[in-house]
């Protein structure tokens, strides 16, 4: 009974390191794809790293939990970050541009204006504030 236990336990680990390490290929995939990527960054400020933030407006998570958090990350640093926020359901092209697949999704965008993180889903203010220090002045 026991090596059964162990059997399963040591398959489920198996499955979900595979699982965890694909999600985290298809980040780097994406991250790599989007290096080029300037559109939806026309208004972006040279020298200050940005969030690029794709939401709707019945995407009920974006409104209660990320854009709360993106608000505190803007209180915590000020100018030395800018919110750039996309419509996905109006900006369709720009969602497929930057392979936006489900709202909330953040880019993190450093001061050159590449990108460096993605978040799928929502990304809590501590998450975005670790992610975006090492670019903020």
């Amino acid at each position: 009974m026991s090596t059964e236990i162990l059997t399963r336990t040591l398959l489920a680990l198996a499955i979900t390191g595979v699982g965890v390490g694909a999600y985290g290929l298809a980040n780097r995939f994406l991250l790599a794809r989007s290096t080029e990527k300037y559109l939806g960054l026309e208004n972006f400020r040279v020298g200050v790293p940005a969030i690029l933030y794709f939401t709707t407006p019945t995407c009920a998570p974006c409104k209660t939990i990320q854009r709360p958090a993106i608000q505190e990350v803007q209180h915590n640093l000020g100018r030395a970050v800018q919110i750039i926020e996309v419509d996905a359901s109006t900006h369709t092209d720009l969602a497929d541009y930057w392979g936006v697949l489900s709202v909330p999704t953040t880019f993190i965008i450093d001061e050159n204006g590449q990108p460096r993180h993605i978040n799928h889903g929502v990304a809590l203010a501590g998450k975005l504030l670790k992610q975006i220090e090492t670019y903020a002045n």
